[in-house]
């Protein structure tokens, strides 16, 4: 029931951007593995093998440390409408933050959202399509605010220090802080 190809089609860039979220999993060859959700329109297809999204702070910073460590990266969409459909993307990536080459090269494609921390930029190995028969059908209700709402409340200063404080994984893998602060 899987289909497996070697570039995203238009009908697959057509999926994509119909989905309200996706899920984005990481690992490192010890610790943790890492699945987060995300929503907000923060991804973008910038080629038949070439993606990126748009990573916000919160909890943790696990992306950007397994793909420094690792490089892996699996990006999964679901439709939670008919058709029934699941698509996962295998591939490699690289944090992009605002003080790095590049940054602003990736950054014209997104609308930068209160409290982003940088860009993943991520290639494509190859995309896989499934049946999505096992998963319930869903309607959206409405995108939560309050992440981006809590970045445009913060204090400048005090959302760059707790940034920087931040340099290591759950599992202790090295990270980078952004040296800036986009808020409200």
């Amino acid at each position: 029931m899987a289909d497996f190809f070697e570039t995203l089609t238009d009908d697959h860039v057509a999926f994509i951007a119909g989905q309200p979220m996706f899920f984005v999993a990481t690992a490192a060859s010890d610790g943790r593995i890492n699945l987060s959700p995300k929503g907000y329109d923060a991804f973008r297809v910038l080629g038949p093998d070439r993606v990126a999204y748009l990573d916000l702070g919160g909890s943790g910073n696990e992306t950007h440390a397994h793909l420094v460590a690792d490089g892996r990266i699996t990006i999964m969409f679901n439709n939670f409408a008919n058709p029934a459909l699941i698509m996962r993307l295998y591939g490699t990536g690289r944090p992009v933050l605002p003080q790095d080459a590049g940054w602003d090269e990736l950054a014209r494609y997104f609308d930068i959202l209160p409290g982003t921390r940088q860009i993943f930029d991520i290639q494509i190995e190859s995309v896989q399509t499934s049946c999505g028969w096992g998963v319930p059908q869903m309607d959206m209700k409405a995108e939560r605010q309050t992440l981006v709402k809590y970045h445009r409340q913060a204090d400048p200063d005090a959302w760059r220090e707790k940034m920087a404080k931040r340099l290591t994984s759950i599992d202790g893998l090295p990270t980078r802080a952004t040296d800036r602060y986009f808020g409200g």
